[in-house]
C-alpha cells in the first residue's frame, strides 16, 4: 500500500529524510516514532504529495509519487499537528468547504456522518475558533475522513488534547482499522503506539529499526521471566543457569530473573529444575519492558 525506496529529502545543507526504504502492507497501522526534528513530517509531506523527494522513489496506494501526484492527495486523509481551521466559520462550514473540495458525493450526508461519529454534531452552528483544542482536532479528524480516503497520515492526532478526548481519538482509530483503512501514525505517546499500531518504525533522519512492538522487545531484552520463591539458595542461580536454553540469571531477594528465548517452552523444565532442588515456587510472572525502553535504547545509541 505505501512503498518507498531510497526515499530522501534534503533541504540546502540539511539531510531530513535519508535513504528509508519501507513497505506498508494494506489495513495496518504503522506507527513512525522518533525525536522532534527527526524528520518524521517531512516523510509525511513527501508521502502526500505535498512537497517532492531530493532522490528516490515511492509508492503510495499503486500511485507513483511524482508522476500521479493528484491521484495520490486524493486518495489520502491527512491530520496535520495544527489543523488550520477556518476559525469564524461554523464547524459543519469548515467540513462542506473540503467536500466540496473533494467532489465528495452526498456533501451533507458525509458532513453529518462525522461530525455525529465524532460527537460535534450539536456544535455543528458553532464557529471552529471557539472549539477547545480536543473538539479542532476531532473536526480535523473528519475532515481528514470526508472523501473515505483508503489511507490516512495522522501527525500527533492526540496531542496537546485532554484524556477524554485522546481516548474516543484512539478508539476511532481503532474503528478505522476495523475497516481496513492503512493508517500512518506520527505520534509521541508511546503506550499508545504500542497499543494501536501492528509494526512501528523508530526514526532518527534514517531509519533505525522497524519491527512488531513484540518482536523489538525481544531483539533488544531477551524475554524475562520471574520466578518468585519461598527462598533463595545461594547457589541456586548457577544451578539453573546449567540449562542450554537459559541465557542469564539475576537472583535478587528472593526471585529469579531468568532470560530466556521461549517461556512456553521452557518454562516447565525450570520448575522441575527448581523442585527437585527442593524449592518452592510461589507464582510465576513476565518482566516486560515498555515500548519506551526500547525506544529510547534506540535512539540513544543511533
Amino acid at each position: 500500500m505505501i512503498q518507498t525506496e531510497n526515499l530522501t529529502k534534503q533541504f540546502h545543507n540539511m539531510l531530513a529524510v535519508d535513504h528509508l526504504t519501507i513497505n506498508i502492507k494494506e489495513g495496518e497501522v504503522f506507527g513512525f516514532l522518533g525525536p522532534n526534528g527527526a524528520g518524521k513530517t517531512t516523510t509525511v509531506r513527501m508521502l502526500t504529495a505535498l512537497i517532492g523527494p531530493s532522490q528516490g522513489t515511492a509508492r503510495v496506494g499503486g500511485y507513483q509519487l511524482g508522476k500521479d501526484d493528484k491521484l495520490i492527495r486524493q486518495s489520502v486523509g491527512l491530520l496535520t499537528e495544527t489543523p488550520g481551521l477556518y476559525d469564524n466559520l461554523s464547524a459543519e462550514y469548515n467540513l462542506q468547504i473540503y467536500a466540496d473540495l473533494y467532489g465528495v458525493k452526498n456533501p451533507k450526508g458525509q458532513v453529518e456522518k462525522y461530525l455525529r461519529m465524532l460527537g460535534l454534531w450539536e456544535r455543528r452552528f458553532d464557529s471552529a475558533g471557539t472549539f477547545s483544542k480536543g473538539m479542532k482536532q476531532k473536526l480535523a479528524i473528519a475532515r481528514a475522513l470526508l472523501h473515505e480516503p483508503p489511507m490516512l497520515f495522522l501527525d500527533e492526532p492526540t496531542a496537546g488534547i485532554d484524556p477524554e478526548a485522546a481516548r474516543l481519538v484512539r478508539d476511532f482509530i481503532t474503528e478505522l482499522r476495523k475497516e481496513g483503512r492503512t493508517i500512518f501514525l506520527c505520534t509521541h505517546n508511546l503506550d499508545e503506539a504500542d497499543h494501536l499500531c501492528d509494526r512501528i518504525g523508530v526514526f532518527k533522519t534514517r531509519l533505525l529499526v522497524m519491527d512488531t512492538p513484540e518482536q523489538l522487545r525481544k531483539q533488544l531484552f531477551g524475554r524475562k521471566i520471574v520466578f518468585h520463591l519461598n527462598k533463595m539458595e545461594p547457589s541456586l542461580a548457577k544451578n539453573v543457569e546449567k540449562l542450554p536454553f537459559i541465557h542469564e540469571v539475576q537472583a535478587i531477594e528472593n526471585k529469579l530473573v531468568i532470560t530466556l528465548d521461549d517461556p512456553e517452552t521452557h518454562n516447565p523444565e525450570i520448575v522441575r529444575q527448581l523442585v527437585g532442588l527442593g524449592i518452592d515456587i510461589q507464582f510465576i510472572g513476565e518482566l516486560r519492558h515498555s515500548l519506551e525502553d526500547v525506544y529510547f535504547q534506540l535512539v540513544r545509541s543511533a
